[in-house]
């Protein structure tokens, strides 16, 4: 059998019927493919609501081993995520095919003596078992703890808080930025001093996990105590491939221990489905119809196992995960898709010399309607601090200090004409305050956005902070091979590591401060946490200056 055989048959057919007669965008509404995997947008596929229940006591083993997450916090409303796996590197879990009732309760207390909301929650077998359960009615800018139980079993507490009210004004604001967490590449070390941050958010950039194939020994992990079943060690294709790589990766202490200290604010990049896939082309030939199929399964994955509301649940191989968040008059934060929606790469991808077709006017990186959406949110704004959090670099990043440059395809640098239209229309809604958070290139940047990257001297127009990989590439080095090279050939680029870690951003009325956060190691536990530099930005004077 080959890999792509795994596909469950009908939903193959319905695929193929798809991609001669419906069009790209909604082929997994047909009956036959939303029955066979219940892709559908509303509750489970038809009959699943009087299928037989669990009863939860019949669990004989501790359903929570993949911990507890909230995530997007609102005003008055906190986002609750969990999922019931007693056996999490088994596809189903290690539970039958059958409902089960969850309760959770809200508190203002970890011991939990002052309730503030409890209810029932539903876990469906579609869904592998997780669950959403969306609190509404709270106080603002207020933290709560919360848990779950299934039977006789309860939970680990999780921390989260809510939003500040609409027209507050709150003194400060501290978010956390992380991304590229290769389990295969070493332990996610960073996740745990993460756990122990004064943090209001943290906001995870892309690439959570990655579909390659994971070793007996995990990897670079080099495991003496323990082996990981064959299940990982193939490419993540299929529905089940990508639950059980979740599994996998939620797995990890550390990584549990930061979803159970503070909400987390999610976007993908390409290693959720596959690697630098652009829209609806893969990065390999394969038909439409197959890589359409793995986008789904891997969106579908993608929204079972993060904390994420009904609004972004998938249909078929789409996915609304752009969206925006505002905490008070301080920060609005406009989280963008930069994958689903944009052009193939140009010049086949890579690090090539720009020309016409990366220059062409009609590319985009965000899509018509996502770009749209953005520059009417920034003309709406009252926020202090507009902060984009996505996925790949936004500024100029030439490879060397020569007219024989190159660029990334694959960054903002392929798609030069739409970045131009997003810095036109920040400066046409009168943003002052422009932040860009990035993640992908397992490195750590501090830049300044000029408003003409050819011209160094030109205005600054906002700032980039580029947060590093947790465990991607490996253990790093503070100055990388290309240090030199990259320093020279970018002087609005304020700051380069290359190690592990993440970035810590306090967001003030008057100024913003990164703190760039790394660990020597990846490849051995443990590392303890430093601060590799401290930059500052003034409101209403965007530039990097050394804290």
């Amino acid at each position: 059998m080959t890999p792509v055989d795994r596909h469950h048959p009908e939903f193959r057919a319905a695929a193929r019927h798809f991609d001669r007669h419906i069009g790209r965008r909604r082929f997994l509404t047909v009956t036959g493919a939303a029955a066979a995997l219940a892709f559908s947008v509303g509750l489970p596929a038809a009959g699943s609501a009087s299928a037989a229940e669990l009863d939860g006591k019949r669990i004989a083993d501790d359903p929570f081993t993949l911990g507890v997450a909230s995530g997007d916090p609102l005003p008055g409303s906190v986002l609750l995520w969990t999922r019931l796996a007693p056996r999490p590197f088994e596809p189903d879990s290690g539970l039958p095919p059958e409902r089960v009732s969850v309760f959770w309760e809200l508190a203002h207390d970890e011991r939990f003596t002052r309730i503030v909301r409890r209810g029932r929650a539903t876990a469906h077998p579609e869904f592998q078992h997780t669950v959403h359960v969306e609190v509404d009615h709270l106080d603002s800018d207020r933290a709560y703890f919360y848990r779950f139980r299934a039977g006789d079993w309860i939970s680990p507490v999780g921390r989260t808080r809510t939003a500040p009210a609409e027209h507050a004004r709150p003194a400060g604001l501290t978010l956390a930025a992380v991304s590229c967490q290769a389990y295969h590449d070493g332990y996610f070390t960073a996740y745990r001093h993460l756990a122990e941050e004064d943090l209001d958010v943290v906001f995870h950039l892309g690439d959570y996990l990655y579909e390659y194939a994971v070793t007996a020994t995990g990897g670079a992990r080099a495991y003496t105590d323990r082996r990981l079943p064959a299940v990982f060690n193939r490419e993540t294709l299929t529905l089940e491939d990508y639950r059980l790589r979740y599994a996998l990766y939620k797995s990890d202490p550390d990584l549990r221990a930061a979803h159970a200290a503070h909400p987390f604010v999610v976007t993908w990049d390409d290693h959720e489905t596959e690697n630098n896939y652009a829209g609806d082309i893969p990065e390999n030939d394969v038909p439409p119809e197959e890589f359409l199929l793995r986008r789904a399964a891997a969106y579908r994955a993608y929204w079972e196992n993060q904390p994420l509301r009904a609004p972004q649940r998938p249909e078929g191989p789409d996915m609304r995960l752009y969206r925006r968040l505002r905490f008070g008059q301080l920060a609005q934060f406009d989280i963008l898709d930069t994958r689903q929606y944009r052009s193939n790469q140009a010049y086949g991808d890579g690090w090539q010399v720009p020309g016409p077709e990366s220059e062409d006017p009609a590319r985009t990186m965000t899509g018509e309607t996502q770009e749209r959406w953005l520059l009417d949110g920034w003309r709406a704004s009252r926020a202090t601090w507009n902060v984009v959090p996505q996925q790949v670099v936004f500024s100029e990043r030439r490879n060397v200090p020569t007219a024989a440059f190159k660029l990334s395809m694959d960054s903002w640098d392929g798609y030069p004409a739409s970045r131009r239209r997003i810095l036109d229309g920040a400066a046409a809604a009168g943003v002052d305050n422009l932040m860009v958070l990035t993640g992908d290139v397992h490195v750590g940047y501090g830049l300044d956005i000029k408003a003409d990257f050819r011209d160094p001297a030109s205005r600054t127009v906002g700032t980039e902070i580029v947060a590093t990989s947790v465990s991607s590439g490996k253990d790093g080095s503070d100055r990388p091979a290309n240090y030199g090279d990259l320093t020279a050939a970018n002087p609005h680029l304020k700051f380069y590591n290359g190690r592990r870690g993440y970035v810590t951003v306090e967001l003030g009325p008057d100024r913003a401060r990164a703190d760039f956060r790394t660990v020597a190691a990846v490849t051995t536990p443990g590392a303890p946490v430093t601060t590799a530099a401290s930059l500052v930005t003034e409101a209403g004077n965007p530039g990097l200056t050394p804290a």
